[in-house]
């Protein structure tokens, strides 16, 4: 389940970088860089929305979405599969003390 949601996010993903980058920015008309572009500022008319602005976000949605459902699905998991999952036995072996045969040794 979380493979085929990492295939969907991955190809979300680049399809939402896509359609950003295709976007034309508010301020990109001639006149913008001749001071002409004051109807596109951030307090001016901002006019409807394209195709492009709509998709981007529906995707930017479904990304956020996708990747909410992968982060509780990787916090659920089980006992590790494997013995490299879980390398905690590994250390409280390592942290015990080592016995010698000789223990009457005066120190």
């Amino acid at each position: 389940m979380i493979n085929v949601l990492t295939i969907i996010y991955l190809v979300v993903a680049i399809l939402l970088i896509a359609f950003v980058l295709m976007q034309q920015g508010k301020g990109a008309d001639a006149g913008a860089s001749f001071g002409a572009g004051a109807s596109a500022t951030v307090f001016g008319s901002t006019g409807s929305a394209n195709f492009l602005s709509r998709t981007t976000a529906l995707l930017a949605t479904i990304f956020f979405a996708i990747s909410l459902i992968i982060g509780n699905l990787s916090s659920h998991t089980t006992a590790p599969t494997s013995q490299f999952d879980d390398l905690s036995q590994v250390e409280q072996k390592q942290a015990e003390p080592v016995k010698t045969e000789n223990n009457d040794i005066p120190q």
